[in-house]
Order: structure tokens, then C-alpha cells, then sequence
């Protein structure tokens, strides 16, 4: 490199130098261009990424949202902020970003963990509708709303322009777990599209309860068409159903003992439903609902709904109207109406005492035995004379011998017909019994006035009892066994001896008797010890029925009727129905076998 060309490179340098420090932008201009770059970056994406962003949104509110270059441009950007909004019962918290309420909390309740119930909270709850203005989807999720909280309510604004906006008003009367909910779009009739819009509403329950498998098992979303009795989906499984066969009374996010619901003034026209059986810890199930709200594009338009956020409370449910109370779940026919119009009243009479819930279900329990005594006395009679009947039965057996069944059962009908003895007098009150019995199966796990209530050493009789804790799972048993389901196992294997004792079987009938106790302590472990306790309760006061009949019948008495009763004429003998089929039954065998043997 010569001298001259050296010297030339030199003075560009000094140039260019010169240039970059008597040139550059001021701090003022750079800070000014990097919030430009953030504000546009904002608008993009529908979230905040500087302090200067959010001061530029807040900044311009009301500016017409061409200006902004686009409809809502002024409520893209945003800082998050809440508020609440309370009463004696509910404490709502408001979310800015979505104008939704972000979470709800039912102040006189507590988890199983002794924390406060929250039905739902965080970003996992959406609540918002979906509009389509100028060929593009709006949701107003993503949208920063203006709020304005008074005493009872509270207002979340996005405005469109200066006349035209968005408005979500809740309102929260005192003593009350409803929420007034109305949604206004004033002037928006003039800019959204379509004949109907989208209410999206989803969340994520969480874990209130002692199990979260428990919790599952009795949690699902409902819904209620018009002129229609309320319906689920799957409680075990991911489901989504299109709702379309009618207009919509309500849609209920419901758990276990608790339930969120949305009740609209004027029935949805449609929706699509869907749950999510999550796998997450403290995560009962995920629900979403896309509801569909009619659109008129001449006129202003303004929905009115309310929400109920409380317990699945019975009584509490039914005064809302609705067949909202359906929520609980009471059985199948009959089993529901035998809960719902005779034990549930019966157990609100005597709740209405103030005892302790273990003693009210005693009396239930002793009240409904009294009740049912006489078809326990039937049939105990019934399974005594069986019993005295064995010798003369065994008799029969020797004489005829058991390789001609047709036959040996013929004798036996013949005996039945002689001494008036029905052989299913002991099983029909028993069969007769079983609605009761299997009633308490769904009456005791839904019922919401269990939760949290102890006795003797059963804190919480709405779930079970792990009086011994494994640390690890066994089949069939789980990880626990409950001292109240091992109580009731055990108290039912001294019933069935007993009730072998008065009914005579032997054989392989003896034994079945042994082995269902055995099964029933695999399935209610996990059960409500409230339910264990009523079975085992139902079966200590069957065995002391059976111990006073015992106590008051002579079975040598019996034994004299029976006999009086085959001295007796056939004319003088009184036909029960049973006798009159089994004279029918007996007319048609002999008339087959006078028949087969006019053909041999």
C-alpha cells in the first residue's frame, strides 16, 4: 500500500467517525422509536411486552379503532389487573384482560385439605364470546376491558369507537350465591357479522375432596333441554356432544359437591359440550361449552343470564328452579324416587333436631327397619317353615332319588301344595327390601350435608376411612382399609350364619352367602363411611329383629300348623296365587306325561 492510498483510507475513517457521533439519534428518539416497536409487537400478538406499551393503550382508549388499525385496537394492550367483588357468601375476583370473572371462592367452605374452596382460577378458566367483524374472529378473551366496580356490581367496557362497545355487567346481590350476568352490545349490531355469535366458557375444576378419583367418579357437566329432564356426559371418559336437539335451559360445570351454573333468560339455541378427564394432580376434570346467542343486525342486542356458584345442597339447588336439583344424583328408577320423596324427606326432619349426622342416621336407619319389620317377620316365618320342611323334603329326596329332577320337584310342589307353603315367602319380602338397600347405594356418596361432618372416628363421613394406611396399593383393596367397611363386612357374615341357621341351607347356597361379604369389602373400602355405617347398622338391627321373632315364634307351633294344614281337605284349603300356579304347574306336568306316554 502506497503513501497516497493510505492517507485517502485514513480520512474516510475520520469521515465516517465524525459522522456517527455528530448524527446519532438523541435518547429521546430511541426511546421513542423501541416503545413504536413494542406497541406494534402488542397489537400483533395481543399481549404486553413493555411498561411504555401498556402507557400508550391506557393512553387512547376511546380512539376510534381505524385509527388504531383495527376494531378494538385500543383494548389489545394491556397490563393485567383484578378486582373483587364480595358478599357473605362468594368472593368473586374480576380479570381486566377478558372482563371474566378470573375466580370464584365460596366463603363459608373448606377443602378436605382445610384450604378455601376455589371452583376454578387462574388462566385456565375462559369465559368471553367470539365475534367475526370484517372477515376476522375477535375474541374477547384477548381483550383489556375498562372496569367500574361499585358496591354490588361490577362493569367491564371495550369499546369498539366512542358509541359503539362492548359491555359484561355482573351483578352480586347480598346472602345470594347467583351472579346477575347481562352482556351489551351497543351499536355492535352495526359492525359484527352472522346471525349468531359464541359464548366460550371452559376451565379446569380443582381437587376439593379426600380422593380425586372419588371426586371423578361423581363429576360431569349437565345440561337441560327445554320440556326435558337434565342429562350428563361421561363420567370415565373424554366426551364432546353437539346439544341440538332442542333449545337450552342451563349448562352445569358440576363436581362432586359443588357446581358452577350459567341459566340464561332466553334458552341457548344450541351448544357443543365436552369434558376432559385430566390426569394432573389436584385437577379434577376440564369442561368447555361453546354456546350459541342469536345475532339480529338491526337492533342494539343485550343477553340476560345468572350464574350460581354454590353447593350441590339439595334444597339449596331446588330453589333455584329449574330441576336444577337433579344435580344430585339420586339413582334409576325407582331408586330416585324412593330417595327423593321418602328417606331425603325423612333425613331433613330429622336434621331439623340438630344431632350429630352419625345419630340421625341411626334413627333413619331404625325408623325405616320399623317400617319394614313386617316383611322381615314374613319372611322369617317363611325360611322357618323351609327348614321344618327339610326332614320331610330329605325324605322325599331318599325315596325318589336325584337323578329324576323332573320328578323330585314334582314331590316337592306336591308337599308346598299339602302343608300351604310358599318356598319364595322368605325371598319375595327380601327382594322387596332391596330398592331401600340399594336406594342408600346413591343416596349416602351425594349427599353435601355429610361433607365434613365426623363421628366417633370417622372425620368426614362423606368419604372413607383409612383407620390403616398401607403406603402402597393392593388389588382390589386400594392403598387403605376401612375400619367401617371391615365393621360392616364382618357384621354381614355374622347375619348370613344366622340366616343360615333359620332358612336351612346347605350346599353351594351356603356358601355364596359367605363369599359376597368378601366381594362388597373390595368395593365400598373406598366408599362414604357414612354408607358403610348405615349397612352395618341395618344389619346389626336385622339380626336383633330376627333374634326377638325367634324369641316370640315356636317352631314347634309351626310345625303343628303345617301339619293341621295337610290333615285338611283340598276344598277347605285357601289357594294363595302362588298355589293356584302351582296347581296349574301341576296340571300341565301330569298332563305331558299322561301325553308321552299315550306316544310310547
Amino acid at each position: 500500500m502506497d503513501k497516497n492510498t493510505f492517507t485517502g483510507l485514513f480520512l474516510i475513517m475520520i469521515v465516517l467517525a465524525g459522522s456517527f457521533y455528530f448524527f446519532k439519534p438523541s435518547e429521546a428518539e430511541l426511546k421513542q422509536e423501541r416503545e413504536r416497536i413494542a406497541l406494534d409487537s402488542a397489537k400483533k400478538a395481543g399481549t404486553v411486552t413493555t411498561p411504555a406499551a401498556a402507557a400508550a393503550q391506557t393512553a387512547v382508549p376511546s380512539l376510534d379503532s381505524a385509527t388504531l388499525k383495527g376494531p378494538f385496537g385500543a383494548n389489545i394492550s394491556g397490563t393485567e389487573a383484578t378486582s373483587v367483588l364480595e358478599n357473605n357468601e362468594l368472593r368473586l375476583t374480576f380479570s381486566n384482560k377478558g372482563g371474566k370473572i378470573k375466580s370464584v371462592e365460596l366463603k363459608n367452605e373448606k377443602s378436605y385439605q382445610g384450604k378455601p374452596v376455589v371452583l376454578f382460577d387462574g388462566d385456565k378458566n375462559e369465559f368471553g364470546l367470539t365475534l367475526v367483524i370484517g372477515g376476522k374472529q375477535v375474541n374477547t378473551n384477548d381483550l383489556y376491558f375498562t372496569p367500574v366496580l361499585t358496591e354490588r356490581s361490577m362493569a367491564m367496557r371495550a369499546n369498539y369507537s366512542p358509541d359503539k362497545f362492548i359491555e359484561f355487567v355482573y351483578d352480586l346481590q347480598p346472602e345470594s350465591h347467583n351472579v346477575g350476568f347481562n352482556i351489551n352490545l351497543n351499536g355492535m349490531n352495526q359492525v359484527i357479522q352472522r346471525d349468531s355469535i359464541a359464548l366460550n366458557w371452559s376451565t379446569v375444576l380443582l381437587q376439593q375432596e379426600k380422593s380425586l378419583k372419588n371426586e371423578q367418579q361423581y363429576s360431569a357437566p349437565y345440561y337441560k333441554y327445554v320440556d326435558k329432564n337434565p342429562d350428563h356426559l361421561s363420567i370415565a371418559k373424554d366426551e364432546t356432544e353437539d346439544l341440538s336437539k332442542s333449545k337450552i335451559e342451563w349448562i352445569a360445570f358440576k363436581q362432586h359437591f359443588f357446581s358452577a351454573v350459567l341459566i340464561p333468560a332466553d334458552p341457548f339455541a344450541k351448544a357443543k359440550l365436552g369434558v376432559t378427564v385430566l390426569t394432573t394432580p389436584e385437577q379434577v376434570k376440564g369442561y368447555h361449552a361453546n354456546l350459541s346467542l342469536p345475532f339480529n343486525q338491526l337492533a342494539a342486542q343485550n343477553y340476560k343470564m345468572k350464574f350460581y356458584f354454590g353447593t350441590n345442597q339439595f334444597k339449596v339447588l331446588k330453589a333455584q328452579g329449574q330441576e336444577i336439583e337433579k344435580l344430585v344424583e339420586m339413582g334409576y328408577w325407582p331408586l330416585k324416587y324412593i330417595n327423593r320423596f321418602v328417606v331425603l324427606p325423612v333425613f331433613n326432619f330429622l336434621e331439623g333436631f340438630g344431632w350429630n349426622y352419625g345419630l340421625i342416621i341411626l334413627v333413619l336407619t331404625i325408623a325405616l327397619k320399623l317400617v319394614l319389620s313386617p316383611l322381615t317377620y314374613k319372611s322369617y316365618i317363611s325360611m322357618a317353615k323351609m327348614r321344618i320342611l327339610k326332614p320331610e323334603m330329605d325324605e322325599i329326596k331318599a325315596k325318589v332319588g336325584e337323578d329324576n329332577a323332573t320328578l323330585l320337584q314334582q314331590e316337592y310342589l306336591k308337599l308346598y301344595k299339602q302343608v300351604g307353603v310358599n318356598p319364595l315367602g322368605g325371598c319375595l319380602p327380601m327382594l322387596l327390601q332391596l330398592p331401600i338397600v340399594m336406594a342408600f347405594f346413591f343416596f349416602f356418596p351425594n349427599l353435601f350435608e355429610l361433607r365434613g361432618q365426623s363421628f366417633l372416628w370417622m372425620h368426614d363421613l362423606s368419604t372413607y376411612d383409612d383407620f390403616i394406611k398401607f403406603g402402597f396399593t393392593i388389588p382390589f383393596i386400594g392403598d387403605h382399609l376401612s375400619l367401617m367397611c371391615v365393621l360392616m363386612t364382618i357384621s354381614t357374615l355374622i347375619y348370613t350364619y344366622f340366616n343360615n341357621q333359620v332358612s336351612g341351607a346347605t350346599g353351594q347356597m351356603k356358601y355364596i352367602g359367605y363369599i359376597m361379604p368378601i366381594v362388597f369389602l373390595g368395593v365400598l373400602n373406598s366408599y362414604p363411611s357414612g354408607l358403610n355405617y348405615y349397612y352395618f347398622l341395618a344389619n346389626m338391627l336385622t339380626f336383633g329383629q330376627q333374634f326377638l321373632i325367634k324369641m316370640l315364634v315356636n317352631d314347634e307351633k309351626i310345625h303343628n300348623i303345617l301339619k293341621e294344614n295337610k290333615k285338611k281337605p283340598e276344598e277347605q284349603k285357601k289357594k294363595s296365587k302362588f298355589q293356584t300356579r302351582l296347581d296349574d304347574y301341576m296340571r300341565q306336568q301330569q298332563q305331558a306325561k299322561t301325553q308321552q306316554n299315550k306316544n310310547k
